[in-house]
């Protein structure tokens, strides 16, 4: 004969005993007749119950922080991913971005060539707009005190004093505030 079913069980106890008591049987208990036996094999099973409900709990709560260790270990891997190919981008950009500065080096004569100036100056600002979005910064130059980081001279100064940017002969660009090409200048000594 085969084992009664949850639902068959439920209906052969007393409407009361549904939402109270379970059934050993429906539990898998034989229980003895003493009510100290009873007492004592109940208790045994309550605590093995327990032993394997808290070694479930600790196995869910290790696989929960493993899964949230990886969760962040792919957010960071992703984040570094993206941030690696959004400077290879903006670094093959960046020869667009110094022919049109060399560009617009040039004085317009002629109303055709102010034409054209006035369109590649709107395009190189379009272009340094899109890229900024993604964490370009112009490295600041001409009047900023020199920094090694952030400039490299192409001529400097004999003589001691405090080193200023005089002129910019290349841009240099920053990434996140990290250098990506540091600004090509030449330099003057200030008192």
């Amino acid at each position: 004969m085969s084992e009664p079913t949850r639902g068959e069980r439920e209906e052969s106890l007393p409407a009361e005993a549904n939402n109270k008591v379970p059934d050993p049987h429906s539990l898998g208990l034989e229980l003895p007749e003493a009510p100290d036996d009873a007492i004592a094999l109940l208790l045994t099973e309550l605590g093995t119950a327990r032993d394997e409900a808290s070694s479930y709990l600790d196995d869910l709560r290790r696989v929960a922080a493993d899964f949230d260790n990886y969760r962040k270990r792919t957010m960071k891997e992703t984040a570094a991913i993206l941030d690696r190919a959004t400077e290879r981008v903006v670094q093959g950009l960046m020869p667009v971005l110094d022919s049109f500065d060399a560009g617009l080096n040039t004085e317009p004569g002629t109303e055709t060539e102010r034409l054209l100036y006035s369109g590649l100056l709107n395009t190189r600002e379009q272009l340094l707009k899109s890229l900024e979005a993604e964490g370009l910064e112009v490295i600041p130059t001409v009047g900023e005190p020199f920094n090694p980081a952030l400039h490299e001279p192409v001529e400097a100064p004999a003589g001691t004093g405090r080193l200023i940017v005089k002129d910019e002969l290349r841009r240099g660009y920053k990434l996140r505030d990290r250098v990506l090409r540091p600004a090509l200048v030449s330099l003057e000594a200030r008192g």
